[in-house]
Parts: structure tokens; C-alpha cells; sequence
């Protein structure tokens, strides 16, 4: 039978991403407390993949836990009656978290459109580090790993700064950035996968899977 896969984000970008690898799965945010006093930034992502997951793995061991209000989500095998998805317990859990980081400092989501033009005049003219971690958890296995990509960002006019700012992409990203929008313009080059930016490294979670025997 078809394993039921679950991704713990309601980001549009890593359901996109994760696409590549599974044809239908089920989006339920993780309700995870984020609050953690981890400085290293691979620890950190690494271990807030894995409470997302835990969290959301937990949650939907009991249907009538699944509260469609706050999820606004209902099970892909209810969505997609006539795709012949199989219900099944076997189910696999997926979490991931990103962060940007600049000189060891930690650079989240902007909280206002003043603290995205600060994030975004640190960032231009230099380079920075993306961290992605994620967790896979299935009732036979857990696995957790992280990945890393340096970005190199072009100098940015204050004036591109704030146009950049007035599309909103800004204000729903860690960094204060999506690559894949138009702030590519501003991007020289990276170091490692492009996917890991995004927010989801597609190739490295296709191989940990397939390794774990978690495609079928």
C-alpha cells in the first residue's frame, strides 16, 4: 500500500518543492513551539525540523485530532477521491525549517517592513549562509540532517531596497528574501543547492528516503 506522506509546513514553496518527489501528499502545519536557545545554526534547524515533525506526527496518530479549522486542511485521500491514493497507517512525516545567518547572527522573519530593509542592508554586497534542517519520521525510522548554501548578494541602492520591500515577498521569508522571486536579480552566485534557499533541499531528502526505503 501507499505510504500516507505529511508535510509539517504550510509553506507553498516547500509543497512545491517536495512535488519532485511525491505525487500526492497531505500539508498540516506543525503547531511546534519554536522558542529554542540553541546558537548554532545547524543545531538549531536541525532541532526545529524534528519538533515540527514530532509534533505533527503525534497529532494525527488520532483523526479527531486533525482540526480542519485551524489547518484548513482534509486528507488528500478525501481531496483526491478519484486519484486512487490508498489510505493507509503507514505514515511518514515530514518537517523542515530554514534560517539565514550573517556573521553568526541568526536573521528570521522580518517582524515590519523596517526590520526587512535592515536584514536586506546587511545582506547586499555580501555573502551569507542558508541552513535548512529536516526530519522525516516514520513508526520504523527517524532521520534528521541539515544542509548549507552560501548566497553572494549584490551591492542594493537603498531605493532597490525599499521597491524590493513594496512587493511583499520580503515579509513571509527568513532572510527577508525569496530567491526564486525577484530578488534573483540580486543574487551573483551560490555555493550548493538552490533548492536548501528555497527551503527545502529536494535532492539530499530524495536520497535519505530512497535510502530509507520511503518512496513506496
Amino acid at each position: 500500500m501507499s505510504k500516507r506522506v505529511i508535510l509539517a509546513s504550510g509553506s507553498p514553496r516547500r509543497q512545491e518543492l517536495l512535488k519532485h518527489i511525491y505525487k500526492y501528499f497531505e500539508v498540516v502545519p506543525s503547531n511546534a513551539d519554536e522558542a529554542l536557545g540553541i546558537a548554532d545554526p545547524a543545531e538549531l534547524v536541525t532541532e526545529l525540523s524534528r519538533l515540527k515533525a514530532a509534533e505533527v506526527f503525534e497529532r494525527v496518530q488520532d483523526e479527531e485530532d486533525m482540526v480542519p479549522a485551524v489547518t484548513g486542511m482534509k486528507r488528500l485521500s478525501r481531496m483526491f477521491a478519484a486519484s486512487k491514493y490508498v489510505e493507509t497507517d503507514d505514515i511518514v512525516v515530514i518537517g523542515a525549517d530554514t534560517i539565514v545567518v550573517k556573521d553568526a547572527e541568526i536573521l528570521g522573519k522580518p517582524k515590519d517592513e523596517d526590520d526587512a530593509f535592515r536584514i536586506l542592508k546587511e545582506l547586499q554586497g555580501r555573502s551569507h549562509d542558508v541552513y535548512t534542517g529536516v526530519t522525516f519520521m516514520h513508526p520504523s525510522v527517524t532521520k534528521s540532517f541539515y544542509e548549507r548554501t552560501v548566497v553572494h548578494v549584490a551591492q542594493m541602492t537603498d531605493d532597490e531596497i525599499r521597491d524590493y520591500i513594496k512587493t511583499g515577498d520580503p515579509m513571509d521569508k527568513a532572510g527577508a528574501y525569496g530567491i526564486q522571486n525577484s530578488f534573483a536579480r540580486f543574487v551573483t552566485g551560490i555555493e550548493g543547492d538552490y533548492n536548501n534557499v528555497v527551503g527545502l533541499p529536494v535532492a539530499r531528502l530524495y536520497k535519505e528516503l530512497r535510502d530509507a526505503e520511503m518512496l513506496k
